[in-house]
């Protein structure tokens, strides 16, 4: 359970699987840099979509915690995607992937369709804001 307050007004379309607002509980913030789908080498595991976003995930949640953080105090993500019609298509699996990573905690969201990433092998990038209390 989160202690922000993830507002979703009844007057906006119905937030499934990201809040409209959060009101972030008083805390340290914790800025996490763009995470890939790429393992502890730098080498990105995988040519596949869901494959990739799962590891990002992953390295995303590894990050919270190397800052004494948990998924529940993420407020904001972005997420960059080189095709977001894969992201569409990839729905139901990349929900999976977020919930075995991040538990059903879903903030501030947004998803930017990019023409390429850093890595040019990178599918996805994902970036985040927590604030974990003080």
């Amino acid at each position: 359970m989160s202690d922000h307050n993830l507002i979703n007004p009844p007057d906006l379309m119905p937030a499934v699987g990201f809040a409209h607002a959060v009101r972030a509980a008083p805390g340290n913030t914790i800025w996490l840099g763009g995470q890939t789908g790429c393992d502890r080498e730098g080498k990105i595991v995988s040519d596949g979509f869901v494959e990739q976003f799962d590891q990002a995930l992953a390295n995303l949640a590894a990050a919270l915690t190397a800052a004494d953080a948990k998924p529940a105090h993420l407020v904001q993500v972005q997420l960059f995607v080189t095709d977001a019609a894969a992201y569409r298509d990839s729905r139901k699996a990349i929900g999976a992937a977020w919930r075995r990573h991040l538990g059903r905690h879903y903030p501030a969201m947004a998803l930017f369709e990019v023409k390429g990433l850093f890595d040019p092998a990178a599918l996805v990038e994902i970036m985040a804001v927590a604030v974990t209390p003080t």
